[in-house]
């Protein structure tokens, strides 16, 4: 009898006539995406490349990979079984304000800490060129860029780069919970999951000062998404006024903790060249 090692046991051979790399996985299938995906989980931070310009180089790979009728399908058969969702794109609200509409929302309402971050960084609230949504794929996303900002302050995660991982894993828990289909829970969360890679792979690799903070985050994050009504439905845009606390629970959002992670995230972002402590900061 051969002698085969235990993790190795139930391979099986497979013979092909291919000249180059198959499988039956689309995503393995596609040499851009596995090159874009070993170097966003195991390269270091650099300037060179912000985070924000890895997911500009995902998005068109990703839409080449999709099948974008069987979302629509998806979409209109979750629909006559989804109430919520299907109110949802039958009113298919969409936002116009601008930066300057909250500057007279009080602080501490939703609306004006909104404010405070989009003033005190270097943010703006139209990441992608605007278009009009021609499908209900394109208006789920249209809504999910403008809301995702607020979705940073109702599920606790701050502005920075430790801070992201809660709204992505808010994300990540809440719309499943939300959907009967978890195939179309899962086409609508391929940016969320994707894009989180990098903050916990590159974080345990090269910056594992950070973990438990990584950690926290993820956790608080779910801890939202699994005990929150479908706020990525909700139209936040009624609670702008509203004390946080009011706004979180005027949006069904609960289990919501806030957490300062500018410090953490910031020696993420500068491949650990800022100080984690702020007495070794202070005497640099």
């Amino acid at each position: 009898m051969v002698d085969i090692p235990y993790l190795l046991r139930g391979v099986m051979p497979v013979e092909t006539d291919s000249s180059v790399l198959i499988s039956s996985s689309k995503y393995l299938n596609d040499p851009r995406l596995r090159e874009w995906l070993a170097t966003i989980l195991l390269r270091r931070n650099g300037a060179d490349m912000p985070a924000p310009a890895e997911m500009y180089q995902f998005l068109p790979i990703l839409n080449s990979l999709r099948d974008f009728d069987a979302i629509e399908d998806m979409f209109t058969q979750e629909r006559k079984v989804n109430p919520e969702l299907d109110a949802w794109f039958s009113e298919g609200f969409i936002s116009t304000y601008t930066i300057d509409d909250f500057k007279d929302y009080a602080p501490g309402s939703l609306g004006g800490i909104f404010y405070n971050q989009m003033t005190a960084g270097d943010y703006e609230i139209q990441i992608t060129p605007w278009t009009e949504p021609k499908t209900q794929l394109e208006y789920y996303n249209l809504r999910s860029g403008q809301t995702h900002d607020f979705e940073h302050i109702l599920c606790g995660g701050g502005f920075n780069f430790m801070g992201e991982l809660v709204p992505y894993w808010y994300r990540l828990t809440n719309v499943p919970k939300h959907m009967h289909n978890p195939h179309l829970a899962a086409e609508v969360n391929m940016i969320q999951i994707f894009g989180s890679l990098r903050y916990t792979v590159r974080t345990m690799l090269h910056y594992p000062e950070v973990w438990p903070t990584a950690v926290n985050a993820i956790q608080r994050g779910m801890k939202v998404g699994q005990q929150s009504d479908a706020l990525f439905m909700k139209k936040l845009e009624t609670a702008f006024h509203l004390p946080l606390a009011e706004a979180r629970e005027a949006l069904g959002v609960r289990g919501a903790e806030d957490v300062d992670t500018s410090r953490e995230g910031a020696f993420w972002a500068s491949d650990g060249k800022v100080a984690l402590d702020p007495i070794a900061r202070a005497a640099e």
